[in-house]
């Protein structure tokens, strides 16, 4: 099943919206999936198309700075969070 455009930037927008409102906290890839009660695999790929617009960044390594094995947290970049701040 084709899932359109439209539907694709709408759904992106909840993921940008979620990540706005729980800033500073980055969640996991499956966390972001279970908000917006969507496939997880769906939603990797939204996010994937989101970094390469630098609009997200991937957090690839825990506080202690080990790197995670399989999965990936994110978070707004900087310039993308100010923008949605100045608009709040």
């Amino acid at each position: 099943m084709k899932i359109s455009q439209d539907k694709k930037d709408k759904i992106a927008e909840q993921i940008l919206s979620f990540l706005f409102q729980i800033f500073p906290k980055q969640p996991f890839t499956a966390e972001i999936a279970k908000e917006i009660a969507r496939d997880e695999e769906f939603i990797k790929k939204i996010l994937f198309e989101l970094k390469e617009k630098n609009i997200i960044i991937p957090i690839k390594t825990n506080p202690k700075g080990q790197p995670f094995s399989r999965r990936l947290k994110w978070r707004l970049s900087n310039k993308v969070y100010e923008i949605y701040k100045s608009k709040q």
